[in-house]
């Protein structure tokens, strides 16, 4: 009776978050059930990064969209852990374990050609990257950008399909 009461709860749970995996699980389920990825890439110390975590990815319509339609990755640009990504290891040479504050930055957020906090990276379903977008973004304002990117984008994409899609949009997300 328990395991009965249990489900439907455990179900409703897993959309009071969004589901974060690292980019080494992101990539390997793309093989089973191919999907863009989303990475929030952000610092222990970045303000707007812990805004966005406190006000955007707790807002339960970007929860369930994102849920639905990418992989999401949750990536600390300072991390000192390797990250294989592309048949190469990206790491954090110089991390400093008694840093205060800043710590160096990790080659992978440089490679996604990172150079703000927070920046999100898209992918393509192959995992290459389709481009990083930085700043905070309110949930209105991440809409926009997630479902161009679920909806709309192709490969090669040009300027005047994202301005009429842009154009167009219509924001629904509370």
């Amino acid at each position: 009776m328990l395991a009965l009461i249990a489900l439907p709860w455990k179900a409703m749970a897993q959309q009071t978050s969004i589901n974060w995996m690292s980019l080494e699980e992101a990539v390997a389920a793309q093989q089973d059930e191919p999907r863009k990825i989303m990475m929030d890439v952000y610092t222990q110390w970045c303000g707007p990064c812990k805004m966005m975590m406190r006000n955007t990815f707790t807002n339960a319509d970007v929860i369930s969209y994102i849920n639905a339609n990418y992989y999401a990755v949750k990536f600390d640009a300072e991390s000192p852990d390797p990250v294989a990504y592309q048949d190469r290891t990206f790491e954090n040479p110089g991390w400093n374990p008694n840093a205060r504050g800043r710590n160096s930055t990790h080659q992978l957020s440089r490679a996604l050609g990172v150079n703000a906090y927070p920046t999100l990276v898209y992918f393509d379903e192959n995992a290459a990257v389709i481009t990083p977008i930085p700043g905070y973004k309110s949930p209105q304002q991440l809409e926009l950008y997630l479902r161009f990117f679920a909806e709309a984008y192709t490969t090669g994409v040009q300027q005047d399909q994202w301005e009429k899609f842009r154009d167009t949009f219509s924001p629904s997300f509370q």
